[in-house]
């Protein structure tokens, strides 16, 4: 596949044109790493209502039915529903049980349990378990089989 990048002189000019015969999964996974740093949506914490940006997240966990969004700075709340922000963040985001959603490019490093289970070590060092019917898509996704 022949890449072009041209100069141009101000962001509001900033574009990704992309031709093919079909869309494969590698355009696909092209066009989910062009989109994934615009997309952004509100949380709240403390009575105050931030904007962030998907690429900040690391994981989104519901916990009787209120769900939390966990970034480097912390934790904040957030009026989406789970299933809501799956859609909405796609890309790099996938459930990893029926609770959590997690950001595959935030994983420092996974470790299979007996169980069948996965525990995934998070770059801030927290450990997020993904359950054994996601764990097959999660590492077809992380690429180690």
């Amino acid at each position: 596949m022949q890449v072009i990048v041209e100069r141009v002189n101000s962001k509001e000019e900033e574009q990704a044109v992309i031709k093919a015969v079909e869309v494969t999964e590698e355009i696909s996974g092209a066009i989910e790493l062009l989109e994934g740093d615009s997309k952004s949506f509100a949380v709240s914490k403390d009575g105050k209502v931030y904007i962030i940006k998907a690429s900040a997240v690391y994981y989104i966990e519901s916990v009787d039915k209120k769900t939390f969004v966990y970034t480097k700075q912390g934790c904040y709340d957030c009026k989406y529903r789970l299933y809501e922000l799956e859609v909405m963040l796609g890309g790099y985001f996938m459930r990893c049980s029926k609770s959590m959603i997690i950001n595959l490019k935030k994983i420092k490093n996974v470790k299979s349990q007996i169980s069948g289970r996965v525990d995934a070590t998070m770059l801030n060092d927290e450990i997020v378990v993904i359950s054994r019917g996601y764990v097959k898509e999660v590492k077809r996704r992380l690429g180690i089989g």
